[in-house]
Protein backbone atom coordinates (compact mmCIF):
# COMPACT_ATOMS: atom_id res chain seq x y z
CA UNK A 1 0.00 0.00 0.00
CA UNK A 2 1.18 3.06 -1.19
CA UNK A 3 2.24 5.90 1.49
CA UNK A 4 3.05 9.29 1.60
CA UNK A 5 5.58 11.34 3.52
CA UNK A 6 4.56 13.82 5.84
CA UNK A 7 7.33 15.68 7.88
CA UNK A 8 6.99 17.96 11.00
CA UNK A 9 9.07 20.40 12.96
CA UNK A 10 7.69 18.59 17.17
CA UNK A 11 9.20 20.55 20.42
CA UNK A 12 9.52 18.45 23.08
CA UNK A 13 12.99 16.92 24.99
CA UNK A 14 14.91 13.97 23.53
CA UNK A 15 13.55 12.21 26.30
CA UNK A 16 9.76 12.45 24.86
CA UNK A 17 10.79 12.54 21.11
CA UNK A 18 10.16 8.88 20.77
CA UNK A 19 6.66 8.56 22.83
CA UNK A 20 5.56 12.28 21.07
CA UNK A 21 6.50 10.98 17.49
CA UNK A 22 4.56 7.60 17.64
CA UNK A 23 1.60 9.04 19.22
CA UNK A 24 1.32 11.62 16.03
CA UNK A 25 1.52 8.58 14.36
CA UNK A 26 -1.49 7.36 15.50
CA UNK A 27 -3.21 10.78 16.40
CA UNK A 28 -3.28 11.38 12.03
CA UNK A 29 -4.26 7.82 11.46
CA UNK A 30 -6.66 5.77 13.15
CA UNK A 31 -6.30 8.11 16.22
CA UNK A 32 -7.37 5.36 19.19
CA UNK A 33 -5.17 3.29 21.04
CA UNK A 34 -3.83 0.63 18.26
CA UNK A 35 -4.25 -2.25 21.20
CA UNK A 36 -7.77 -2.09 20.78
CA UNK A 37 -7.53 -2.71 16.79
CA UNK A 38 -7.86 -6.53 16.02
CA UNK A 39 -7.42 -5.89 12.45
CA UNK A 40 -4.17 -6.88 11.34
CA UNK A 41 -4.28 -4.62 8.04
CA UNK A 42 -5.53 -1.98 9.77
CA UNK A 43 -2.53 -2.40 11.65
CA UNK A 44 0.26 -3.03 8.96
CA UNK A 45 -1.05 -0.53 5.86
CA UNK A 46 -3.12 1.67 7.79
CA UNK A 47 -1.58 2.88 11.19
CA UNK A 48 0.94 5.90 10.54
CA UNK A 49 4.27 5.15 10.79
CA UNK A 50 7.78 7.11 12.25
CA UNK A 51 10.10 6.93 9.60
CA UNK A 52 12.94 8.78 10.86
CA UNK A 53 13.50 11.45 13.82
CA UNK A 54 16.40 14.18 14.03
CA UNK A 55 17.27 17.03 16.06
CA UNK A 56 16.57 20.06 14.78
CA UNK A 57 17.54 22.79 17.16
CA UNK A 58 17.22 23.18 21.04
CA UNK A 59 14.02 21.28 22.00
CA UNK A 60 12.86 20.70 18.80
CA UNK A 61 12.70 17.21 16.48
CA UNK A 62 12.14 16.96 12.72
CA UNK A 63 9.68 13.94 12.82
CA UNK A 64 8.99 12.46 8.86
CA UNK A 65 5.90 10.09 9.34
CA UNK A 66 4.47 7.49 6.60
CA UNK A 67 0.59 7.85 6.52
CA UNK A 68 -1.38 5.38 4.14
CA UNK A 69 -2.41 7.61 0.92
CA UNK A 70 -5.74 5.05 0.51
CA UNK A 71 -7.18 7.35 3.84
CA UNK A 72 -7.06 10.84 1.81
CA UNK A 73 -9.20 9.25 -0.92
CA UNK A 74 -7.20 11.37 -3.29
CA UNK A 75 -9.25 14.44 -2.17
CA UNK A 76 -7.35 17.48 -1.16
CA UNK A 77 -9.39 18.48 1.76
CA UNK A 78 -9.26 15.42 3.20
CA UNK A 79 -5.19 15.37 2.45
CA UNK A 80 -5.03 18.09 4.59
CA UNK A 81 -7.00 16.85 7.52
CA UNK A 82 -4.87 13.39 7.88
CA UNK A 83 -1.62 16.16 7.35
CA UNK A 84 -2.49 18.00 9.86
CA UNK A 85 -6.31 17.68 10.94
CA UNK A 86 -5.79 16.96 14.72
CA UNK A 87 -2.20 17.63 15.32
CA UNK A 88 -3.08 21.37 14.27
CA UNK A 89 -4.38 22.02 17.92
CA UNK A 90 -1.10 20.55 19.17
CA UNK A 91 0.92 23.96 19.62
CA UNK A 92 4.24 22.25 19.63
CA UNK A 93 3.77 20.62 16.15
CA UNK A 94 4.14 21.84 12.93
CA UNK A 95 3.56 20.84 9.10
CA UNK A 96 6.67 21.19 7.53
CA UNK A 97 6.67 19.79 3.86
CA UNK A 98 4.95 16.04 2.10
CA UNK A 99 5.74 14.11 -0.21
CA UNK A 100 3.60 11.52 -2.41
CA UNK A 101 4.04 8.68 -4.86
CA UNK A 102 4.18 9.99 -8.15
CA UNK A 103 0.94 7.99 -9.23
CA UNK A 104 -1.10 9.67 -6.44
CA UNK A 105 -0.07 13.48 -7.97
CA UNK A 106 -2.26 13.11 -10.98
CA UNK A 107 -4.97 11.75 -8.39
CA UNK A 108 -5.43 14.81 -7.03
CA UNK A 109 -5.26 16.29 -10.43
CA UNK A 110 -3.16 19.35 -9.29
CA UNK A 111 -3.03 22.56 -12.20
CA UNK A 112 -5.15 22.57 -15.60
CA UNK A 113 -3.01 25.02 -16.99
CA UNK A 114 -0.31 26.15 -15.17
CA UNK A 115 2.18 29.01 -16.63
CA UNK A 116 2.39 28.07 -19.93
CA UNK A 117 -1.43 28.12 -20.10
CA UNK A 118 -1.95 31.13 -18.40
CA UNK A 119 0.68 32.91 -21.10
CA UNK A 120 -1.49 31.29 -23.60
CA UNK A 121 -4.56 32.58 -22.35
CA UNK A 122 -2.91 36.10 -21.42
CA UNK A 123 -1.61 35.94 -25.43
CA UNK A 124 2.30 36.43 -23.90
CA UNK A 125 4.20 34.45 -26.03
CA UNK A 126 7.32 36.10 -24.88
CA UNK A 127 8.96 34.90 -21.28
CA UNK A 128 8.49 37.77 -19.81
CA UNK A 129 6.46 38.02 -16.25
CA UNK A 130 3.04 38.66 -16.39
CA UNK A 131 0.90 41.88 -14.99
CA UNK A 132 -1.38 41.83 -12.07
CA UNK A 133 -3.57 44.51 -10.65
CA UNK A 134 -6.40 44.20 -8.07
CA UNK A 135 -9.88 46.30 -7.94
CA UNK A 136 -10.21 47.85 -4.64
CA UNK A 137 -11.43 49.36 -2.13
CA UNK A 138 -14.35 47.29 -0.33
CA UNK A 139 -17.32 49.75 -0.82
CA UNK A 140 -17.17 50.38 -4.62
CA UNK A 141 -19.81 50.05 -6.12
CA UNK A 142 -20.21 47.96 -9.22
CA UNK A 143 -19.44 50.63 -11.71
CA UNK A 144 -16.78 51.98 -10.00
CA UNK A 145 -14.87 48.82 -9.80
CA UNK A 146 -16.20 48.46 -13.77
CA UNK A 147 -14.42 51.83 -14.92
CA UNK A 148 -11.12 50.73 -12.68
CA UNK A 149 -10.89 47.74 -14.59
CA UNK A 150 -11.45 48.94 -17.63
CA UNK A 151 -8.44 51.68 -17.29
CA UNK A 152 -6.21 48.97 -15.98
CA UNK A 153 -7.30 46.21 -19.38
CA UNK A 154 -6.42 49.49 -21.07
CA UNK A 155 -3.14 49.66 -20.03
CA UNK A 156 -2.08 46.51 -20.80
CA UNK A 157 -2.45 44.70 -17.41
CA UNK A 158 -2.62 41.11 -18.35
CA UNK A 159 -4.78 39.72 -15.13
CA UNK A 160 -7.19 42.20 -13.30
CA UNK A 161 -8.75 40.29 -10.20
CA UNK A 162 -10.78 41.16 -7.56
CA UNK A 163 -9.49 42.42 -4.11
CA UNK A 164 -9.67 39.04 -1.88
CA UNK A 165 -12.91 41.40 0.16
CA UNK A 166 -15.28 41.25 -2.73
CA UNK A 167 -17.30 38.74 -2.29
CA UNK A 168 -21.33 39.12 -2.91
CA UNK A 169 -22.09 42.28 -0.44
CA UNK A 170 -24.19 45.02 -0.56
CA UNK A 171 -22.50 47.49 -2.39
CA UNK A 172 -21.03 45.40 -5.22
CA UNK A 173 -23.22 42.50 -5.34
CA UNK A 174 -20.94 39.26 -7.40
CA UNK A 175 -23.36 39.14 -10.48
CA UNK A 176 -23.81 42.96 -11.38
CA UNK A 177 -19.78 43.25 -10.35
CA UNK A 178 -18.57 40.45 -12.53
CA UNK A 179 -21.18 41.10 -15.32
CA UNK A 180 -19.95 44.97 -15.28
CA UNK A 181 -16.20 44.03 -14.76
CA UNK A 182 -16.16 41.66 -17.35
CA UNK A 183 -18.39 43.96 -20.15
CA UNK A 184 -15.22 46.44 -19.23
CA UNK A 185 -12.34 44.12 -19.50
CA UNK A 186 -14.16 42.95 -22.67
CA UNK A 187 -14.19 46.56 -24.11
CA UNK A 188 -10.94 47.45 -23.73
CA UNK A 189 -9.43 44.33 -25.18
CA UNK A 190 -11.41 45.11 -28.59
CA UNK A 191 -9.89 48.63 -28.03
CA UNK A 192 -6.37 47.88 -27.50
CA UNK A 193 -5.80 44.10 -29.23
CA UNK A 194 -4.90 43.28 -25.85
CA UNK A 195 -5.95 39.87 -24.12
CA UNK A 196 -6.37 41.37 -20.18
CA UNK A 197 -8.13 38.29 -18.23
CA UNK A 198 -10.32 38.81 -15.33
CA UNK A 199 -10.21 36.62 -11.93
CA UNK A 200 -13.47 37.45 -9.87
CA UNK A 201 -13.03 36.49 -6.06
CA UNK A 202 -15.32 33.48 -5.53
CA UNK A 203 -16.48 32.15 -1.78
CA UNK A 204 -18.59 30.73 0.39
CA UNK A 205 -20.47 27.60 0.81
CA UNK A 206 -21.46 25.05 -1.94
CA UNK A 207 -24.30 26.68 -3.38
CA UNK A 208 -22.49 29.61 -3.34
CA UNK A 209 -19.92 28.68 -5.35
CA UNK A 210 -22.03 27.08 -7.51
CA UNK A 211 -23.90 30.21 -8.26
CA UNK A 212 -20.89 32.20 -8.46
CA UNK A 213 -19.52 29.70 -10.90
CA UNK A 214 -22.56 29.94 -13.41
CA UNK A 215 -22.35 33.89 -13.00
CA UNK A 216 -18.85 33.65 -13.95
CA UNK A 217 -19.49 31.26 -16.89
CA UNK A 218 -22.31 33.05 -18.35
CA UNK A 219 -19.97 36.79 -18.24
CA UNK A 220 -17.27 34.91 -19.83
CA UNK A 221 -14.26 35.06 -17.49
CA UNK A 222 -11.43 33.89 -17.99
CA UNK A 223 -9.88 33.03 -14.76
CA UNK A 224 -11.43 32.61 -11.36
CA UNK A 225 -9.93 33.27 -7.95
CA UNK A 226 -10.34 31.39 -4.49
CA UNK A 227 -8.89 31.56 -1.10
CA UNK A 228 -8.35 28.01 -0.10
CA UNK A 229 -7.48 28.06 3.45
CA UNK A 230 -11.24 30.24 3.64
CA UNK A 231 -13.23 27.74 0.99
CA UNK A 232 -11.51 24.25 1.40
CA UNK A 233 -8.78 23.08 -0.72
CA UNK A 234 -11.19 20.70 -1.39
CA UNK A 235 -13.17 23.45 -3.24
CA UNK A 236 -10.33 24.61 -5.17
CA UNK A 237 -9.59 20.68 -6.58
CA UNK A 238 -13.07 21.09 -7.91
CA UNK A 239 -13.04 24.14 -9.37
CA UNK A 240 -10.18 22.64 -11.06
CA UNK A 241 -12.27 20.20 -13.17
CA UNK A 242 -14.55 23.12 -14.19
CA UNK A 243 -12.17 24.52 -17.04
CA UNK A 244 -10.99 27.69 -16.17
CA UNK A 245 -7.54 28.93 -14.62
CA UNK A 246 -7.11 29.10 -10.62
CA UNK A 247 -5.55 31.99 -8.80
CA UNK A 248 -5.11 31.00 -5.09
CA UNK A 249 -5.14 33.79 -2.28
CA UNK A 250 -3.19 32.90 0.79
CA UNK A 251 -5.96 34.81 3.05
CA UNK A 252 -5.32 32.39 6.30
CA UNK A 253 -2.74 30.81 5.46
CA UNK A 254 -0.77 32.31 8.36
CA UNK A 255 -3.44 30.94 10.68
CA UNK A 256 -1.48 27.62 10.37
CA UNK A 257 1.82 25.71 11.35
CA UNK A 258 2.02 24.62 7.92
CA UNK A 259 5.32 26.34 6.51
CA UNK A 260 4.11 28.67 3.65
CA UNK A 261 6.45 26.63 0.82
CA UNK A 262 4.48 23.33 1.60
CA UNK A 263 1.41 24.86 1.94
CA UNK A 264 1.14 27.71 -0.76
CA UNK A 265 3.56 26.41 -3.27
CA UNK A 266 3.01 22.40 -2.69
CA UNK A 267 -0.21 21.97 -1.51
CA UNK A 268 -2.49 24.75 -3.36
CA UNK A 269 -0.85 23.56 -6.52
CA UNK A 270 -1.43 19.79 -5.49
CA UNK A 271 -5.38 20.75 -5.54
CA UNK A 272 -4.76 23.16 -8.81
CA UNK A 273 -3.79 26.53 -8.68
CA UNK A 274 -2.28 27.51 -11.40
CA UNK A 275 -1.06 30.63 -10.12
CA UNK A 276 -0.27 31.43 -6.30
CA UNK A 277 -0.28 34.84 -4.47
CA UNK A 278 2.10 34.79 -1.23
CA UNK A 279 3.18 38.29 0.40
CA UNK A 280 6.51 39.33 -0.85
CA UNK A 281 9.56 40.41 1.49
CA UNK A 282 9.98 43.59 2.21
CA UNK A 283 6.50 44.57 1.56
CA UNK A 284 3.49 44.82 4.39
CA UNK A 285 4.53 41.26 5.75
CA UNK A 286 6.92 39.67 7.49
CA UNK A 287 8.47 36.23 4.94
CA UNK A 288 12.36 36.78 4.50
CA UNK A 289 13.96 36.38 1.16
CA UNK A 290 14.81 32.53 1.85
CA UNK A 291 11.02 31.63 2.46
CA UNK A 292 9.60 33.51 -0.59
CA UNK A 293 12.25 32.05 -2.36
CA UNK A 294 11.19 28.34 -1.26
CA UNK A 295 7.69 29.43 -2.05
CA UNK A 296 8.46 30.19 -5.75
CA UNK A 297 10.42 27.20 -5.90
CA UNK A 298 7.65 24.86 -4.65
CA UNK A 299 5.68 26.24 -7.49
CA UNK A 300 7.54 25.83 -10.38
CA UNK A 301 10.09 22.57 -9.35
CA UNK A 302 9.50 19.38 -11.19
CA UNK A 303 7.21 17.20 -9.17
CA UNK A 304 5.57 14.23 -11.14
CA UNK A 305 3.81 15.00 -14.08
CA UNK A 306 2.03 18.19 -12.55
CA UNK A 307 2.29 21.77 -14.34
CA UNK A 308 4.45 24.03 -12.81
CA UNK A 309 2.40 27.26 -11.06
CA UNK A 310 2.93 30.64 -11.35
CA UNK A 311 4.21 32.01 -8.36
CA UNK A 312 2.52 36.05 -7.20
CA UNK A 313 4.62 37.96 -4.82
CA UNK A 314 2.39 40.61 -3.71
CA UNK A 315 1.48 42.39 -0.40
CA UNK A 316 2.75 46.37 -0.81
CA UNK A 317 4.66 46.39 -3.81
CA UNK A 318 5.51 48.98 -5.95
CA UNK A 319 6.55 49.26 -9.32
CA UNK A 320 10.57 50.78 -8.67
CA UNK A 321 10.81 47.06 -7.28
CA UNK A 322 10.13 45.25 -10.60
CA UNK A 323 13.72 45.30 -11.57
CA UNK A 324 14.58 43.89 -8.28
CA UNK A 325 11.70 41.14 -8.16
CA UNK A 326 12.43 40.23 -11.37
CA UNK A 327 16.00 39.62 -10.89
CA UNK A 328 14.62 37.61 -7.76
CA UNK A 329 12.23 35.22 -9.26
CA UNK A 330 12.92 35.37 -13.32
CA UNK A 331 10.62 35.64 -15.56
CA UNK A 332 8.19 32.93 -14.61
CA UNK A 333 6.56 35.57 -12.52
CA UNK A 334 3.31 37.05 -12.26
CA UNK A 335 4.30 41.00 -10.42
CA UNK A 336 0.97 42.20 -8.63
CA UNK A 337 0.58 45.89 -7.70
CA UNK A 338 -2.29 47.10 -6.66
CA UNK A 339 -2.58 49.77 -3.95
CA UNK A 340 0.29 51.58 -5.51
CA UNK A 341 -1.14 51.96 -9.13
CA UNK A 342 -4.73 53.08 -7.45
CA UNK A 343 -3.46 55.87 -5.11
CA UNK A 344 -1.54 57.86 -8.39
CA UNK A 345 -3.27 60.58 -9.59
CA UNK A 346 -3.30 59.26 -13.24
CA UNK A 347 -4.15 55.81 -13.01
CA UNK A 348 -3.48 54.76 -16.57
CA UNK A 349 -0.33 56.39 -16.88
CA UNK A 350 0.49 54.81 -13.67
CA UNK A 351 -0.55 51.01 -15.55
CA UNK A 352 1.04 51.66 -18.23
CA UNK A 353 4.15 52.68 -16.53
CA UNK A 354 4.21 49.83 -14.76
CA UNK A 355 3.14 47.04 -17.78
CA UNK A 356 6.56 49.06 -19.69
CA UNK A 357 8.76 48.24 -16.67
CA UNK A 358 7.83 44.66 -16.23
CA UNK A 359 8.00 44.48 -20.10
CA UNK A 360 11.35 46.16 -20.26
CA UNK A 361 12.87 43.46 -17.50
CA UNK A 362 11.91 40.30 -18.68
CA UNK A 363 13.44 41.68 -22.30
CA UNK A 364 16.67 42.26 -19.96
CA UNK A 365 16.86 38.97 -18.88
Amino acid sequence: MHRLQASYRIRCTAAEIERRAAALAVEQSVEMPTAAIADQRILEHIVGRVESIEADGEAHFRVVLGLALDTTGLEAGQLMNMLFGNCSLQPEVELLDVELPPAALEGFGGPRFGIAGLRERCGVATRRPLSCSALKPQGSSPEALAALAGELAAAGIDIVKDDHGLADQVDAPFARRVVAVQRAIDAANRATGHRCVYAPSLGGGPRRLREQLRIAREAGVGMLMLAPMVSGLGALQELAEEGLPLLAHPALGGATRIAPPALIGKLFRLAGADAVIFPNHGGRFSYTPQTCRAIAEAARAPWGTLPAALPVPAGGMTPARVEEMVAFYGTDVMLLIGGALLEAGDLRGAAQAFVQRVHAAGEAR
